[in-house]
């Protein structure tokens, strides 16, 4: 019945979603299938709201939001996006390289709010050689090929602790499987935009690199900040902010439409549905209860596990279902070591890129005026296709004995 009852929540979020509603009025409605069909108590369903409301990394995930977006907004003031591009332009002379090379830089800050910094470069790199929703999935897709295997992330860590395995042979095993997302989201939509004209050749890479640097130092020292002093995302943009306005001397008169414009009312009010989502279906217990369903079905336990995690992240995301399922894994698949995480670390981001909960996604299809399902359409192909090579991969892995 749990997974029934998790297909028509879902069916009912997607159904609202077609409909072209806000994605906070979708959530909402997965809220209240969620609390009739689980038969959740009155006093329980204000406890739980309150709890997704004022809960640490909810809040912590607002700031970061509004700071990220408060920092975009500066230097799209000082146009170092726009100065971005040319830069990149000038090294690689190709607005291919822009389109897929940016996102990824941004995408190792690690917030979902660097999509919303991402997302002008590619609007302007790919310009009208991709349609919106096109450049929606490239922006999203580009900025989160990072979060699949570097140790910047939360989720890697934990995931690495809790299998116990050594993050830099888990960080190079996981190369190859980069590259093919690059090679993938290449192949798809970025090799529509035109190579572009051969330029000057006289252009001195090394100072274009200086500029770079210039141009992306604030992301930069966000990056450092989070890294080398475990600082959190939103008080180390806030230093940034102000240490940016000293260094670029930015005035009253500049900053006082930023406060405003950096408040994405729409954006904030999803992001506290979604994590109220999750505390409903945390306090149901069905991630618990979906390995004893799966083992009924006599396949083998890799193939029960990757449902398992397929089914779990769509619910209830990348960091719940590493927490949960994890440890069930290694300690049902012992000898499964550096190549089982690889395959369920591929499963986990990949379906992270399909999932309704996902923050980011909801920050790019607001960011783009786009409906889920759009975005959605863009991505499934990918989605199969990564999933499918992700097994011959680990499986070459392990009878390499790697």
């Amino acid at each position: 019945m749990d997974l029934i009852k998790l297909l028509i929540i879902f069916s009912i979020i997607l159904f609202f979603i077609r409909l072209n509603k806000p994605l906070y009025i979708s959530i909402i409605m997965g809220i209240i299938s969620c609390i009739i069909l689980y038969k959740i108590p009155t006093g329980k369903i204000f406890h739980l709201f309150k709890l997704g409301i004022f809960d640490e990394n909810t809040i912590n995930l607002i700031l970061a939001f509004y700071t990220i977006t408060f920092i975009q907004r500066m230097m799209e003031k000082r146009q170092y996006l726009l100065l971005v591009e040319q830069t990149l332009d000038n090294i690689f002379n190709s607005k291919r390289i822009n389109t897929m090379i940016a996102p990824f830089i941004i995408g190792l800050l690690p917030s979902a709010g660097a999509v919303l910094i991402a997302a002008p470069i590619v609007n302007n790199s790919a310009s009208d050689h991709l349609n919106t929703e096109e450049k929606a999935f490239v922006a999203s897709y580009f900025r989160h090929i990072s979060e699949a295997f570097l140790p910047t992330y939360s989720s890697i860590l934990l995931a690495l602790k809790l299998g116990n395995i050594n993050t830099t042979k888990f960080v190079l095993a996981m190369i190859p499987m980069i590259i093919f997302l690059f090679i993938l989201g290449y192949l798809f939509y970025v090799r529509k935009i035109p190579k572009g004209e051969v330029k000057n050749q006289n252009i001195n890479k090394k100072e274009e690199m200086k500029k770079l640097f210039v141009y992306l130092w604030p992301i930069a020292l966000v990056i450092i900040l989070i890294l080398a002093f475990g600082i959190q995302v939103y008080l180390s943009s806030l230093i940034t902010i102000i240490i940016f306005i000293v260094v670029n001397k930015f005035s009253f008169l500049e900053l006082k439409p930023m406060v405003r414009t950096s408040f994405e009312t729409k954006l904030i009010i999803s992001t506290i549905c979604i994590m109220i989502f999750s505390k409903f279906i945390t306090y149901t217990g069905v991630i618990n209860r979906l390995p004893g369903y799966f083992n009924t079905l006599k396949i083998s336990p890799i193939y029960i596990f990757a449902l398992i995690f397929i089914v779990s992240t769509l619910v209830a995301g990348s960091q719940a279902t590493i927490a949960l399922a994890i440890p069930l894994a290694f300690i049902s698949i012992p000898n499964g070591g550096l190549p089982l995480m690889i395959l369920l670390m591929c499963i986990i981001y990949i379906t992270m890129q399909i999932s309704p909960t996902h923050i980011c996604l909801a920050v790019v299809t607001e960011h783009f005026d786009i409906s889920f399902i759009k975005l959605l359409k863009k991505t499934l192909p990918i989605f199969f296709i990564f999933l499918l090579v992700s097994f011959p991969y680990a499986y070459f892995l392990y009878y390499f004995n790697i």
